[in-house]
């Protein structure tokens, strides 16, 4: 189940709320991991066990780190929680591409091929099993305490807003709200305005540009234009952010309505000015997971310079396969590494020494080359769709054309989709505040009037706009499902 489905929207979502505020406090966890747990059994079925077993190993783990503070034991359970968690996403995630692999090695020396039937990735086990390590790690690193409520750490790690998709978080985050929260109305409001600007983010922008990106990157490469590889490039740039960003924006605003407050999970990525910023500010909640728990206790930046790099690298290529089974995640992660280590040497201070646009275009380039890596299917691909980006197109322009697809309509998404990949809706909201400070106590109380109508307007427009998109369009999976 998909939060854009008519099926969430106007089925699942208004009877859990309504079921979980008729809840007494007391009981209220109890029924987030119920109403959790058949969210995700909905499209997964029997698949839920993997999600109940995480539970079970990690409450149970947590407890015996807990219970044993200060002796080795602590370290043990800590190692089996850490080998439980990551075999059981090694088996369900990489089980098919280690095997394919090695029978490409034994082909070689022209050994028999082993066989291993298709082996079903259960949705949000990235993200679930990372959010589970964090809460073991920080338990045995004394940053929390253990919690002795089973039906609180699995509403904590099953929690449906997050559980598809993310953002990963942190158990210390919301420990406090897992024992005790209050909904406040203002707060509620501010949950499903969130979650409505994630709505149309996916239905407006993300859904249409996915739609071209899909057919470009599908072609023959032998047929691509110069000016219709990077329309497809551009349009899936747009499409991960406002795909990706859009869902977490309808998580934290899902999570705001029970009372929960998640952190932030984008900070409008496409106006960094370097690969170091641009990974401060995508998907903050994953790479400060890699950061704290990975990059950390290799070393980070405290030893040797060639160690910081060895260790960003190392990080980078683990991300890249956390992203998917497939070489071509790998060597995106690579490249987003080795872009990182190089910022960091005598060329990051020549890069930091360039006029800002300059440097918003290279960091804008290195992520576009990177989504071309990230979208393509294989190594071959890769290259033949960046060469045809760099000017080495074999495609005449008669059979497919960037006319056909860059109609009236995609050009306004596009643009549409540039103009919020900046943060004009932060500005407009400081001028607005500004104004309401600066205004006399006759005028202040008139103009909140007008900016809540000018707000409730665009925000109706936008639900409208979605809806119909949503009736109209055919089924479109969020792009990180697939993690």
């Amino acid at each position: 189940m998909v939060f854009s489905s008519i099926t969430f929207l106007f089925l699942f979502l208004p009877l859990a709320l309504a079921l979980y505020f008729l809840t007494g406090k007391k009981h209220r966890n109890l029924f987030l991991l119920f109403v959790s747990l058949i969210f995700y059994a909905w499209g997964e079925g029997l698949y839920l066990l993997i999600l109940l077993i995480s539970i079970f190993i990690n409450y149970s783990c947590g407890l015996l780190i807990d219970n044993h503070r200060g002796s080795n034991r602590s370290s043990i359970y800590l190692t089996i929680a850490i080998v439980l968690n990551l075999c059981m996403l090694a088996f369900f995630k990489y089980s098919n591409f280690f095997v394919t692999n090695l029978n490409s090695i034994l082909a070689v020396f022209g050994i028999g091929q082993l066989y291993l039937a298709s082996i079903h990735l259960p949705i949000g086990i990235s993200f679930f099993t990372f959010q589970a390590l964090s809460y073991v790690i920080d338990v045995y690193n004394q940053k929390i305490i253990a919690q002795r409520n089973i039906i609180n750490l699995g509403a904590y790690i099953s929690l449906f807003p997050q559980l598809m998709a993310g953002p990963i978080v942190r158990y210390a985050h919301i420990a406090k709200e897992i024992v005790s929260r209050t909904t406040l109305r203002e707060n509620f409001a501010e949950g499903v305005k969130q979650f409505l600007f994630g709505l149309g983010k996916k239905m407006l922008i993300a859904n249409p540009v996915a739609r071209v990106a899909d057919q470009v990157f599908s072609l023959p490469t032998g047929e691509l234009t110069t000016g219709l590889a990077w329309l497809g490039a551009v349009c899936y740039t747009l499409q991960i952010y406002f795909d990706f960003s859009g869902y977490s924006d309808m998580a934290i605003g899902l999570a705001r309505m029970l009372g929960f407050h998640y952190l932030e999970n984008f900070n409008y990525p496409y106006i960094s000015r370097s690969i170091r910023e641009f990974w401060r500010r995508w998907h903050i909640s994953l790479s400060t997971w890699f950061r704290d728990y990975l990059y950390i206790p290799l070393g980070g930046n405290h030893r040797n310079p060639i160690r910081t790099y060895i260790n960003l690298v190392i990080v980078f290529l683990l991300c890249g396969l956390w992203h998917g089974a497939s070489w071509n995640f790998v060597i995106w992660g690579l490249f987003h590494g080795l872009f990182l280590a190089t910022e960091r040497t005598f060329l990051g201070r020549g890069i930091n020494a360039l006029p800002q646009p300059v440097r918003y275009i290279y960091t804008l380039l290195i992520v576009i080359v990177g989504w071309v890596i990230f979208r393509t299917e294989s190594m071959t691909h890769t290259i033949s769709y960046l060469s045809a980006m760099s000017g080495f197109a074999y495609g005449a322009g008669v059979k497919y054309s960037i006319a056909m697809f860059l109609n009236d309509k995609l050009k306004l998404e596009i643009g549409m989709g540039i103009i919020l990949s900046t943060p004009l809706y932060p500005l407009i909201r400081r001028m607005e505040e500004s104004l309401l400070e600066t205004a006399s106590v006759q005028l202040k109380a008139p103009l909140n009037v007008v900016f809540n109508f000018v707000g409730f307007v665009l925000l109706s427009i936008i639900v409208y706009a979605s809806i119909i998109s949503l009736a109209a369009s055919a089924y479109q999976p969020f792009i990180y499902f697939r993690f």
